[in-house]
């Protein structure tokens, strides 16, 4: 009888401590198989505390994002309960941990190398996630432009941040020279306004991160193949990821190339 009852209070004690703390999370028990195409998970607001890491704990990141409600940027402590989120959403963690590997298993370097000329120029880029575009019908920002507007264009070189597939190749209205990567996660990685190509690059041709592309530029917003100076010189990055429901989902690059400016190449150009 002893027993029964220890038990029964263990049980009490359990689930009053769950209820707690779901309801001191607002975003734990809303935690589904489909929250990796939320507009939350799709900003990965990452701050500065993950762009610091050397490596992605993937625990850690996937635990923290759904305990701070998808937003680090005002995080500091690396306080983190994996097993409780587990205890009541093993599945649907384990799925939006999967996607935050799909993001970054692959990905190894910055895409503009560092010049070695310490007096050069170097570019700049902020988060400019979904802010308003117009060319073409209003929409919002789909990438991260990464800005070198004290060159010309042709200056700064454009490097594959992963290994990976061409997908796509050629001109794009919006985009205009592109190149279009698909990483061996499957993840589509997409740099628009090139001035130049490294070389004919085909569909189907592989590429090797850190592998020179092309050169950063200022073409696209024509029809007309070619056309540049419409905006200045910059690289548009973009990120995409094929989920259950949508064949194209993009995602805010700024934070993971944030992330990625410590494993920066270095050219002399």
């Amino acid at each position: 009888m002893m027993v029964i009852l220890f038990f029964i209070l263990i049980l009490s004690v359990f689930h009053v401590t769950m209820i707690d703390y779901l309801y001191n999370n607002p975003t734990f028990y809303q935690l589904d198989a489909y929250t990796w195409e939320s507009d939350d998970f799709r900003s990965l607001q990452l701050g500065e505390m993950v762009a610091d890491w050397s490596e992605i704990d993937y625990d850690a990141l996937t635990s923290l994002m759904v305990e701070n409600q998808y937003d680090l940027t005002k995080t500091t402590e690396e306080d983190y309960h994996t097993d409780r989120i587990m205890k009541v959403k093993p599945e649907e963690y384990r799925k939006l941990k999967q996607a935050y590997e799909m993001i970054f298993r692959d990905l190894k370097f910055f895409p503009v190398p560092l010049n070695s000329n310490p007096d050069a120029p170097d570019v700049k880029y902020e988060n400019g996630w979904m802010d308003t575009r117009t060319y073409g019908g209003e929409r919002g920002h789909e990438g991260c432009d990464i800005m070198g507007t004290e060159k010309p264009r042709g200056y700064y070189p454009v490097v594959s941040i992963s290994d990976g597939t061409v997908e796509k190749v050629g001109w794009l209205e919006k985009g205009g020279w592109r190149l279009g990567i698909r990483s061996p996660g499957g993840v589509y990685l997409y740099y628009a306004h090139l001035y130049g190509y490294s070389r004919q690059w085909e569909e189907g041709d592989s590429v090797k991160a850190g592998e020179l592309l092309g050169f950063m530029g200022d073409t696209g917003y024509s029809k007309v193949e070619g056309t540049t100076g419409n905006f200045d010189v910059h690289l548009h990055m973009g990120i995409y990821l094929k989920t259950d429901n949508k064949e194209e989902m993009s995602v805010n690059p700024y934070w993971v190339l944030r992330y990625l400016e410590k494993y920066r190449l270095k050219y002399s150009y």
